[in-house]
């Protein structure tokens, strides 16, 4: 029974995830192979001029980009992985139309002997494996790609990376669940919650202590090794209550 709900869980999100899989895969490999061509571009960049918080910004960036390591966590892991897990966690907790109680494929899921708090935590725990893959596979793959340009990035930090994105990310897939639950439709969780982030992350500055990107991108870790535990365990939290409220709206509604 679990295999099989959960191949009907696989059968809703795959899409989703196979082109997410396949964005970020090669979004994180371009990141490592472009990195000569950024080394040759650095002494140009030194000697333009900016003026104010985007001199600041630039002369950051570049003497992050000094070093592979700071290049990976700025360039790959900060932006480019943070907002293609934004977006893909957001895209595979909306829930389909089972969830939201329509479509003929609700009648006969519901017609199973699986209560409804199986069946939404077989839905959800796919969800987040599908996700934990897409957050994991981009860093290895940073990884793996590296000594084609002679660098090297630990795998074990690329682990350590990837678990963070994935604590972080599960909070917007959570809430999107929670929100796929309320609305009958794909379209206002999506952007609802993609608004959200993108509302935090204009304001990542000004609240950063707050901030939950910190923790997604592992910063702690980069400076000084020591992991985002408090920031990780809030995350986990939210997470599981945004989920297990959305496990009882789920479970009293009226199909």
């Amino acid at each position: 029974m679990n295999n099989m709900l959960m191949y009907r869980s696989w059968l809703e999100t795959r899409w989703r995830f196979l082109i997410g899989l396949a964005l970020l895969t090669i979004s994180a490999a371009s990141n490592v192979l472009f990195y000569p061509q950024i080394v040759e571009l650095m002494p140009m960049v030194d000697e333009m001029e900016f003026e104010g918080a985007m001199s600041r910004r630039i002369a950051e960036s570049v003497a992050l980009s000094s070093t592979f390591k700071g290049y990976v966590w700025s360039q790959a892991i900060s932006q480019n992985l943070i907002q293609f897990s934004i977006l893909f966690a957001a895209l595979l907790g909306v829930a389909g139309p089972l969830f939201q109680g329509q479509g003929r494929g609700v009648l006969f899921m519901l017609s199973l002997p699986a209560s409804r708090d199986r069946l939404f935590v077989t839905r959800i725990g796919t969800g987040l494996i599908e996700l934990l893959v897409l957050m994991l596979v981009p860093v290895l793959i940073i990884s793996l790609v590296s000594p084609g340009i002679g660098e090297q990035f630990p795998i074990g930090s690329a682990i350590i990376h990837g678990l963070c994105l994935f604590v972080a990310a599960s909070v917007f897939y959570s809430a999107t669940i929670l929100l796929s639950t309320l609305f009958e439709d794909v379209w206002r969780p999506l952007l609802i919650v993609c608004g959200v982030a993108a509302v935090m992350a204009l304001l990542s500055r000004s609240m950063a202590p707050l901030s939950i990107f910190p923790i997604m991108n592992g910063e702690s870790y980069f400076l000084s090794g020591n992991l985002p535990w408090l920031g990780l365990l809030v995350c986990i939290l939210i997470a599981a209550g945004l989920l297990y409220s959305a496990t009882r709206v789920f479970s009293r509604r009226d199909f």
